[in-house]
């Protein structure tokens, strides 16, 4: 197994500062964007040298606006369907050349970052390939619940009753219809040795996981919940306290699946109802009418159902 370095970086905001940035100022993804919070601090908690593998989307369109780039990494971009795909020939051509001598193994991380579309959606038989193959790769999802960078369209992450271009709120619907895939469950499901689920807002909580992930000789996978203010429809100032409030309804619970054993990293002291989340956002607005009362009542109830048996699979009932 490869190990982390001998004297890893201690994970107090004084050691971080000193870090160099490997995703720099100057790209054009909007304020108040969540995703390059992501990928600077899941990159701020690497100290082994990376390898960045990024899906079409936000992410890669606003930091590689040729001639320039954001990236202090080596960086490949690939289509919406493939990231997992590429990742697992860069891991591979990686441990050929280190066993051919021709290269020094210097413990390179490879890490790919998609967002839902290409994640949950288009991208999600490239991911389950290369998890089940069993490459040496940590795959972080930014989950904006949309398909922020071609329009807000739905996609298979859009919570119930949201407002998106393709599921608009009027008198056939109230927004999106139906419940959102379980993406970190899926992963989970296919037995890799590592799997979590994260937010910015936790910063410490999301570094120490991406440590556990890199440490792991085999795949590992992280989702995160990344707001997009445009297609959330909130203030760019209340990103973080957005996530906040999402992770303190149990909506988006953090938690860590090691070897198959689960264990929830944050249990909220006061958990917060579901309504106070969805009220921080216009993409629920129509939801606050009492005509759609109904819809809020079924989505605390299934919240609540998920948070009492995650915290029986973690043994905490």
């Amino acid at each position: 197994m490869v190990t982390q370095t001998e004297t890893p970086t201690r994970l107090t905001l004084r050691e971080l500062a000193k870090k160099p940035d490997r995703l720099t100022s100057g790209h054009r993804m909007c304020p108040g964007c969540a995703a390059p919070l992501v990928v600077k601090q899941v990159l701020m908690a690497i100290d082994e040298p990376v390898v960045v593998v990024c899906a079409t989307g936000c992410l890669e369109v606003a930091t590689t606006i040729f001639p320039q780039t954001a990236w202090n990494v080596p960086f490949i971009h690939n289509a919406f369907e493939n990231a997992a795909a590429t990742a697992s020939g860069v891991e591979a051509a990686y441990r050929s050349l280190v066993r051919q001598g021709k290269i020094e193994d210097d413990n390179t991380r490879i890490v790919v970052f998609g967002g839902d579309g290409s994640s949950y959606d288009i991208g999600l038989q490239s991911l389950s390939g290369a998890m089940e193959r069993g490459h040496r790769l940590l795959y972080v999802c930014y989950d904006n619940n949309a398909y922020m960078n071609t329009g807000i369209q739905r996609s298979s992450a859009t919570p119930v009753g949201a407002n998106t271009t393709t599921s608009p709120v009027g008198k056939v619907q109230a927004g999106k219809k139906g419940a959102r895939k379980d993406l970190t469950a899926i992963m989970a499901a296919h037995g890799i040795p590592y799997v979590a689920q994260a937010s910015p807002h936790n910063w410490r909580d999301l570094m120490q996981k991406v440590r556990k992930a890199t440490a792991i000789d085999g795949p590992s996978f992280i989702n995160v919940l990344a707001s997009c203010n445009r297609g959330w429809r909130h203030d760019p100032a209340d990103t973080i306290e957005i996530q906040r409030l999402g992770v303190d309804s149990c909506l988006w619970p953090l938690y860590e699946v090691e070897d198959g054993v689960y264990r929830v990293t944050y249990r909220p002291k006061v958990k917060v109802p579901v309504s106070d989340y969805l009220a921080s956002q216009g993409r629920f607005g129509h939801l606050l009418q009492p005509a759609n009362q109904y819809i809020i009542e079924a989505l605390q109830a299934d919240v609540d159902r998920r948070w009492e048996r995650l915290l029986r699979m973690a043994g905490e009932v």
